[in-house]
């Protein structure tokens, strides 16, 4: 059975922030001494980014990063030995911003299939940002007006690649219920996570991430209308890497949840990459070549230069992941269904695979037709 995407929404809050106030957002949070601020200064430089939203309200923002008014907030770093908020104070944040981001992207979506809020069977909510019961996914429920029946699947602290697994979760509660009307929403606060002090395996985390939300509505492909030009997720595929479960962790510690990333994160991929996408594209006759388009999540530039010199891709092949990355920073999860949502409206041809990284260091694929 192929499922059809039938609309997808996506949200940023408000605060848009550049390069340069990145830049000093680390200086003020991170940096010792002036040797640190040029390292920060490459490293955002390098990043692929060039300006990111993130929660913060810009008078809190001003506070935090340049010493600037009165705004109370947990987040001003009180001295050189301050770790930061803790996972309490920046959990209660979650649970205030996290809601309105997932119903704006959710509601678009909506609107964009067509499919009455009430007419939603299962609710499947993705994060790995923030942890709350009840939590968005009732939030959801209530705020969009879907039905008290609805069946709730949430998956959580998968990482990068959370949307991934939220879409084959879909895509097997359909198979299970063809009439089923599934909403897929993902919301990410990555910035709520910022690691306070220098510790350089922590810094490429904080150069990267950002803070978003995207949702989808998805149902069974109606029969007898094969050539509507509708994207319809056809397959899914995952691949743990041998030898790589120190390459990539998300944990949760005292002063928020701590990212690292090693150095081996490209080169692992770039090793592993083609072998099983071959195989697994292989059960359904098709050849890395045969692929017109791809979405790659950007985990970092690093990551879409490996993936596009395993793979042997054509100039331009992941330019909507390096504009969704240049424009709004990894947003985890949420970020490949921009990614989608920006091919989509470029009309990219199919059929197209979507891949993601988590924690692991684990593969994720979508095969869409």
């Amino acid at each position: 059975m192929r499922i059809e995407l039938l609309g997808v929404g996506t949200a940023t809050p408000s605060l848009n922030i550049t390069r340069s106030e990145s830049v000093d957002a680390a200086r003020t949070l991170c940096a010792e001494d002036d040797d640190h601020g040029e390292v920060l200064q490459s490293l955002y430089r390098q990043s692929g980014i060039e300006s990111r939203q993130v929660v913060y309200k810009a008078e809190e923002f001003r506070r935090i990063v340049y010493g600037e008014g009165e705004y109370d907030t947990p987040f001003v770093r009180k001295g050189s030995d301050d770790p930061g908020p803790s996972t309490a104070e920046r959990m209660v944040r979650f649970e205030a911003e996290a809601l309105p981001l997932a119903l704006e992207s959710s509601r678009i979506a909506l609107e964009r299939s067509g499919v009455a809020p009430g007419s939603i069977t299962h609710l499947v909510t993705v994060s790995c940002t923030g942890l709350a019961a009840p939590g968005v996914d009732l939030g959801l429920m209530k705020g969009l007006g879907l039905a008290a029946t609805v069946e709730r699947t949430h998956v959580g602290f998968m990482g990068c690649h959370g949307s991934l697994n939220g879409l084959r979760v879909a895509r097997g509660l359909i198979a299970a219920e063809p009439d089923a009307r599934v909403l897929l929403s993902s919301v990410e606060l990555c910035s709520l996570h910022y690691s306070y002090g220098w510790n350089p395996k922590r810094m490429v985390g904080n150069a990267l991430f950002a803070d978003g939300a995207g949702a989808v509505v998805l149902a069974a492909a109606p029969e007898g209308e094969a050539d509507r030009d509708a994207w319809r997720l056809a397959a899914n595929g995952a691949c743990l890497f041998p030898n790589s479960e120190q390459a990539m962790s998300w944990m949760v510690r005292d002063h928020g949840f701590e990212m690292v990333l090693s150095t081996r994160v490209p080169g692992l991929i770039q090793q592993n990459i083609r072998p099983w996408l071959e195989s697994w594209l292989g059960r359904f006759d098709l050849a890395v070549g045969d692929v017109a388009s791809w979405a790659v999540h950007p985990g970092g530039p690093r990551v879409l230069t490996s993936v596009e010199e395993a793979l042997g891709l054509t100039p331009g092949a992941t330019d909507a992941s390096r504009s969704v990355l240049l424009n709004h920073g990894n947003m985890s999860s949420a970020t490949v269904l921009f990614i989608l949502d920006e091919m989509m409206r470029r009309v990219a041809p199919r059929p197209c695979v979507a891949l993601g990284f988590g924690p692991g260091l684990a593969a994720e694929a979508a095969l869409f037709v």
